[in-house]
């Protein structure tokens, strides 16, 4: 019995390329229809149907050789007889004799034989391949290994056409939150958010993390002094200064608040994350040391206070709802934050405080001074600090 093998491996050969230039459903049925209708030479018309009940959202209706305007095949074939028995026997199969096609017009079409093909994804069926054919003529063998040769493409091709537009809608929908959102997100979060946008949904996560907060110390003299311009454009250029050495010691700014800074270190290796907060920390002082005297009018310098510490915090989204929206950020919370945010408050004249945690992990790497036993202000209990400046 010749079953057309080579004809057979160039179709799917051309078809295979043709399609792999697109991932657009509409696009994927027109080129089905269209290498349908070259290999089948008597057809009259091919209509590929999608028994996703999802199937209009990310499809157009196909201009139909059978109608004067584009139509959806679902609403004029699905009902055929031959599509009907091909589902419920779950395989190909023709009908010599079929009725005619009734247009919106109540006009008729008459048609000849008509094959269906049940298109698989895995087990499932996904849709129906249906062919009509003019009448006088009859299938041959030939268009009957064709139509199945096609069909056993089409399915996987069409569900991962469905999948990249499942993927985009998805895009879309996170772009249009953020969005929406922008006024109250803080650049870093959504920057985290387009690279993984189930970030969104997730719950937090324990992790080992560094925090480090920088407060500025003489920002109120500074306000007195300048106008609120003025010193918004300090403030901005200060901070900007510090963007890179953040950035480049694999920081997240997460927090801004006038006059501070809170940034994460949260990587999977604890020391890393505790030695990249530390050259942080240098960096910044090392650029505030060369930037505070540019500020004009300006005798004393305005110092950059630090405080870091390290160790286990829930890390993920957090949402505050205000009366002017959702503000959402990716933050690290807990006792290793609210410590950290002390130290930097507690730190005067451009110090660089760091907990007994930060102390442990980079303790063979740089020296560390002790400040005491000190009771931080809104803490129970007093904590050891120290100091990596003196």
């Amino acid at each position: 019995m010749k079953k057309h093998y080579k004809e057979r491996f160039e179709a799917q050969r051309r078809l295979a390329k043709n399609l792999s230039g697109t991932m657009e459903a509409n696009e994927i049925l027109e080129k089905l229809r269209e290498e349908t209708r070259a290999l089948v030479p008597e057809a009259m018309e091919v209509c590929v149907l999608l028994l996703d009940s999802d199937a209009h959202k990310y499809t157009r209706p196909l201009q139909c050789a059978l109608f004067a305007t584009p139509v959806n095949c679902l609403s004029c074939k699905k009902s055929r007889v031959a599509v009907q028995k091909a589902l419920a026997r779950n395989k190909g199969v023709v009908i010599s004799r079929s009725e005619p096609i009734v247009r919106q017009d109540g006009s008729l079409v008459e048609t000849g034989p008509e094959a269906a093909m049940p298109m698989y994804a895995g087990d499932e069926v996904v849709g129906v391949l249906h062919v009509v054919i003019k009448p006088g003529s009859r299938f041959t063998s030939r268009d009957f290994y064709f139509m199945k040769d096609l069909a056993e493409m089409a399915g996987n091709v069409i569900l991962n056409a469905k999948r990249h537009w499942e993927v985009t809608q998805e895009k879309i929908r996170i772009n249009q939150m953020l969005v929406h959102l922008s006024p109250f997100v803080p650049r870093s979060v959504r920057r985290l958010v387009e690279e993984d946008p189930e970030m969104l949904n997730k719950e937090k996560e324990l992790r080992e993390v560094t925090v480090l907060f920088l407060d500025l110390e003489g920002y109120t003299r500074l306000s007195t002094r300048l106008s609120e311009v003025e010193v918004n454009e300090v403030i901005e250029k200060m901070f900007s200064s510090f963007v890179d050495p953040i950035h480049r010691s694999g920081g997240d700014i997460n927090e801004t608040a006038g006059d501070g800074l809170m940034i994460i270190f949260k990587n999977e290796d604890a020391e890393g994350n505790a030695v990249s907060a530390v050259r942080a920390a240098f960096d910044i002082y090392d650029r505030n040391r060369r930037f505070s005297p540019e500020i004009k009018g300006e005798s004393a310098p305005i110092n950059v206070n630090i405080g870091i510490n390290s160790g286990s915090a829930l890390l993920g989204m957090t949402r505050f709802e205000g009366s002017l929206g959702t503000r959402m950020t990716y933050t690290a919370s807990g006792p290793v934050t609210n410590l950290a945010a002390r130290l930097a408050d507690h730190a005067e004249g451009g110090d660089i405080l760091v907990g007994e945690e930060t102390r442990r992990l980079i303790k063979d790497i740089w020296p560390v001074y002790e400040k005491g036993n000190v009771l931080l202000k809104g803490m129970e209990e007093p904590v050891n600090v120290y100091s990596l400046l003196n």
